[in-house]
């Protein structure tokens, strides 16, 4: 049996929205364990170019000491990672009822292009190269690019389920 368009539509809404909310959560839970992460990323400092190497050294310095003295400040990165999570748990409506949920998916729209102000405002405040600010942004555009298509796709379904008039 054929599978009609509007069910092929959902699945492919279901498949994107997967992928946006597993990417959301991994970025998230890279939060956790920033010292390990940054001690594997000084093992391959060499391999990077000089000014990223050096923010490398910078950034595991500062966060090494931090850790040492003030563990407890990782506890924010704890929160960012949580709140990773639970952005993505807002996904599930939409996943499972796209036109009726459609809100949901312009709202993350919204908060991707609004990565752009945020890394490049606060990030020159906070002194973060702008190579770095770039690679933020970078996904803040892919989840743009994403949920702009999962968009497309909902708005084709929303055409589908418009009854026609034979007048």
């Amino acid at each position: 049996m054929l599978m009609s368009e509007k069910t092929r539509k959902e699945k492919k809404i279901r498949m994107l929205l997967s992928l946006f909310v597993l990417a959301l959560i991994l970025s998230g839970i890279t939060a956790f364990p920033i010292v390990w992460e940054l001690k594997v990323m000084n093992g391959l400092q060499r391999r990077l170019p000089e000014e990223m190497s050096a923010w490398l050294s910078k950034v595991s310095e500062a966060v090494f000491q931090t850790d040492q003295r003030f563990p407890m400040i990782a506890y924010g990165t704890d929160w960012l990672a949580f709140a990773h999570i639970i952005i993505a748990l807002f996904f599930y409506a939409p996943w499972k009822d796209p036109l009726k949920y459609r809100l949901i998916i312009d709202i993350g729209i919204l908060a991707c292009l609004l990565v752009f102000p945020l890394a490049f405002i606060c990030g020159a405040i906070r002194g973060i190269p702008f190579f770095w600010r770039l690679i933020d942004c970078s996904f803040g555009f892919t989840g743009l690019l994403l949920l702009l298509y999962i968009r497309s796709i909902v708005l084709q379904l929303s055409n589908l389920s418009q009854p026609t008039s034979n007048a």
